[in-house]
């Protein structure tokens, strides 16, 4: 239990760093639509399904709009799946200092940093990846049978966070059909697992039911637009660089054949829980990242095959985990100062530094087009944006400001509608000025996009602001068209 409690402490320390450092920049897009949506609690949303959204609600009413609160929820789970790493490397039968070192080895994973330092679904989807491992090492280790309950809740808690936990679930299913663990097949704590695991999906499959299962149009757009622009490009390749850390790769690869050697014999059905969905994710040109929460059990299993190396080799690993955390939190963690070198470095490696800068100016200068708006056009005054980080930055800062509530097609917010009196003046951003000419009888340009620091972002590099007025078509008509994905 000392081994535990040392690891503990490291996770606090962790989040401790997280909490420090999350408040350097400011809300990423992702962050002001899950904010956002957890205004409105519901059983499902067109982009991902409700925890996610609900532990923002969480965030909201226990520290109102601090983004530091919000990513608390996210750093406290990853603090947690460092924990539950480090017990799956004791349950396999590691001492002190391999526990300690498979909770590092989490700790300086890239997407395991990444889910710390921002607020998305995929914090928490890595810890129910990591949850459902550990109940099956556990499983495995002791044969009590009950641990399929918490393999069943982690399933359904994974799929109300990110529905690719169902590749988890078939790699589960692969695990037990095609090796001993098929004994378990006749257990009546397996299948209660199962019914747990359905029921705590059921509330979003009745509201896929309800929409028309519009998630399945969105992951499709997405997926193809995915595709088209290179995202999933290099999928194999990716998994040394995104997956794990790069210098810690020998480890997780060590761990993969440590549950296919006959040490690891009694674990055998956890190495499919790596291979089945490495397969499904690379036959279906998967994004890097969807496999990150697989290798957390492997880095265990690694740490356990370090016990044996040579005391050259010990050190060397625990230089790796060093080294390479050192550089993941160069690059990962927000505490670069705005355009200085290291930001540059940082933001070309990590795209999503550069959509957290300049939020607060958008908005303002969103009011400030409306303040030189006539009397006549602010009492009828819409706002339309083009993407979701537009309209969350519109729904978090602009009260502060009285602007009216915005409205977007995209995504859960299509599903929301227009207002009824519906605007009949529209300040729009996020469109281009070639769509809005097609739609609107005037439009004419107010503005342009920029922030403080003249950081090059989304939002800078993409339409400005436009004020239109005499919509061509009804507005039912012209909302059916304005639906889209993002």
């Amino acid at each position: 239990m000392r081994d535990l409690t040392i690891v503990a402490i490291l996770a606090m320390a962790r989040i401790l760093v997280h909490c420090l450092t999350n408040q350097q920049y400011g809300f990423h897009r992702d962050e002001l639509m899950m904010f956002d949506d957890g205004r409105f609690l519901d059983w499902g949303y067109v982009p991902y399904p409700p925890f996610t959204p609900f532990v923002a609600h969480i965030a909201r009413d226990f520290f109102g709009t601090s983004l530091v609160g919000l990513r608390f929820f996210a750093a406290l789970a990853q603090g947690v799946a460092m924990i539950l790493t480090g017990a799956m490397a004791k349950a396999l039968g590691g001492r002190r200092k391999t526990v300690i070192l498979a909770a590092m080895l989490v700790c300086v994973a890239p997407v395991s940093m990444g889910s710390g330092a921002l607020f998305e679904y995929v914090s928490f989807d890595y810890l129910w990846w990591v949850v459902v491992a550990y109940g099956m090492v556990r499983l495995l280790q002791s044969g009590d049978e009950r641990w399929w309950l918490l393999i069943g809740a982690g399933i359904g808690l994974g799929m109300q966070t990110k529905y690719t936990m169902a590749f988890l679930a078939c790699g589960v299913a692969a695990g037990v059909v095609v090796t001993p663990a098929r004994q378990y097949l006749k257990s009546r704590w397996l299948w209660a697992g199962v019914v747990l695991a359905l029921l705590i999906f059921l509330p979003n499959l009745l509201w896929q039911v309800r929409h028309d299962f519009i998630s399945l149009d969105m992951l499709k757009s997405i997926h193809a637009r995915d595709v088209r622009i290179g995202r999933t490009d290099h999928f194999l390749l990716k998994q040394f660089l995104i997956g794990a850390n790069l210098f810690t790769a020998p480890l997780w690869i060590a761990g993969l054949w440590f549950f296919w050697s006959e040490r690891g014999k009694p674990y055998r059905a956890i190495a499919w829980m790596y291979i089945v969905p490495l397969a499904l994710f690379t036959i279906g040109q998967g994004r890097d990242y969807y496999m990150a929460p697989a290798y957390p059990v492997l880095l265990a299993a690694g740490a356990l095959v370090a016990e044996r190396w040579s005391r050259a080799w010990r050190i060397a690993t625990w230089s790796a985990v060093a080294v390479g955390g050192l550089v993941v939190a160069a690059v990962i963690l927000p505490i670069a100062a705005v355009n200085s070198p290291w930001f540059e470095f940082a933001s070309k490696n990590n795209g999503d530094l550069r959509e957290e800068i300049g939020w607060p100016e958008f908005v303002q200068q969103i009011a400030a087009v409306r303040d030189q708006l006539p009397a006549e056009d602010r009492a009828r005054l819409g706002i339309l944006t083009g993407n979701y980080g537009e309209i969350g930055a519109l729904h978090l800062y602009g009260p502060a400001y009285g602007l009216p509530n915005a409205i977007s097609g995209v995504n859960t917010y299509w599903l929301r509608g227009y207002g009824d009196p519906p605007p009949q003046t529209l300040i729009v951003v996020g469109w281009s000025g070639r769509a809005l000419i097609s739609e609107f009888g005037s439009c004419e340009e107010a503005g342009k996009i920029t922030n403080r620091y003249g950081v090059k972002n989304e939002e800078t590099q993409g339409p400005g602001i436009y004020v239109c007025r005499g919509l061509l078509k009804p507005w039912p008509a012209f909302w059916k068209s304005a639906k889209h994905f993002g």
